[in-house]
């Protein structure tokens, strides 16, 4: 039971760097010795240093003997740094209790072997559930090669997101907003349409949350047909932009949008002409992005669940009524039956002001990326 109570301390620690560690994960580690704790750590932006040397960093010379709680596996192989394994041996650390081994193949064990290999006692599966949960984005990343994708829709009491004269400002209150804004906090990158792109003029940042490191902002624009006179445009030297376009994208608009600073990323399109979304993503988990916060608009949420790449949704629930004329949340599906419906499992439901925001996750009985 004490195993545990620490462990979530440390995974609630390590919880503190999602969307700022990629494509790192964010690890938290605690070190308990006689019952106490004497040093805690979370892995740091930009993924240095990691949740054990920052740990043992505070603790000094209360390190030795004690217990070590991380909440993955310490790393065994050298980057920028040394081994946390090594680390922990070289502080003198007699125990060391993990959530689970770390899929990446540079460590996959290795940092589990090496430990005991040195004498420190190690006990793995310690809230292992809660760390699948956790590491999602990460471990996503490292066996399928994309980031886990949250989907997030703001509708009103009939599922739609506009009228019919595409107004949507403000579906849901300002509460739910804020909460929006804490849930791009903690992901890696922001992602539209070029749709939504051009009518929404969205800036997609971070805002009220006091100083960070803000997500990268992402579009995909099969054609880069988003004015570079936007937002977007107007702050990609100040906060990253890159544009996901596929082959046919003309080259004006390529040295357009290069020039005001986005980062351009061309990837394969699919049979109708559209950016393959895959491969969108695929791209991006080649860069290092881990967890990407979807905000569509319709077109492209249908798309990511079309193709079964939608990991979470996050919807928001606004008390109001559009009617049919109104812009559905998700375009269409081409479904035929009930079976052929993506499937989610609710996982909590939330009262945010005068909203609701229910929680979702990807049934695992479904077979996909």
């Amino acid at each position: 039971m004490h195993d545990q109570r620490w462990m979530r301390l440390a995974l609630s620690l390590g919880a503190r760097g999602l969307g700022q560690t990629w494509p790192n994960p964010a690890v938290g580690c605690v070190l308990v010795s006689k019952g106490r704790v004497v040093g805690r750590g979370w892995t740091a932006p930009g993924g240095r240093p990691h949740a054990e040397v920052a740990a043992l960093a505070q603790a000094g010379r209360g390190a030795r003997g004690a217990c070590a709680y991380v909440s993955l596996e310490p790393c065994n192989h050298r980057g920028n740094t040394g081994p946390c394994a090594q680390a922990l041996i070289d502080a003198g650390v007699a125990r060391v209790v993990v959530t689970c081994e770390d899929p990446d193949p540079r460590v996959a064990g290795g940092g589990i072997a090496r430990l005991r290999a040195a004498g420190v006692e190690v006990v793995t599966g310690v809230c292992a559930a809660e760390a699948e949960a956790a590491h999602a984005g990460f471990f996503k990343r490292v066996r399928s090669g994309r980031p886990m994708v949250t989907l997030k829709l703001a509708t009103s009491l009939d599922g739609r997101i506009a009228t019919g004269s595409g107004e949507s400002q403000w579906i849901t209150g300002p509460e739910a907003r804020r909460r929006v804004h804490g849930m791009r906090a903690n992901h890696d990158a922001v992602l539209v349409g070029a749709g939504t792109a051009r009518a929404d003029d969205p800036s997609l940042t971070v805002r009220g949350m006091g100083k960070m490191a803000q997500p990268v902002r992402v579009v995909i624009s099969g054609r880069l047909d988003v004015p570079v006179g936007s937002s977007l445009g107007r702050t990609a030297t100040a906060v990253p932009v890159w544009m996901i376009h596929g082959p046919e994208a003309p080259d004006r608009a390529r040295d357009t949008w290069r020039a005001a600073g986005a980062r351009l990323i061309e990837v394969a399109v699919g049979p109708t002409g559209q950016v393959d979304v895959l491969a969108a993503l695929c791209a991006l988990g080649d860069i290092g992005l881990t967890r990407v916060f979807c905000e569509g608009g319709g077109t492209l949420g249908a798309s990511f669940l079309a193709a079964d790449l939608v990991d979470e949704m996050a919807v928001f629930g606004g008390g109001i009524m559009l009617g049919a004329e109104g812009i559905p949340a998700i375009g269409a599906l081409g479904i035929a039956a009930l079976a052929q419906a993506p499937q989610f499992a609710l996982q909590g439901v939330e009262r945010i002001g005068s909203d609701v925001l229910s929680l979702w996750r990807r049934r695992v009985t479904q077979i996909g990326n």
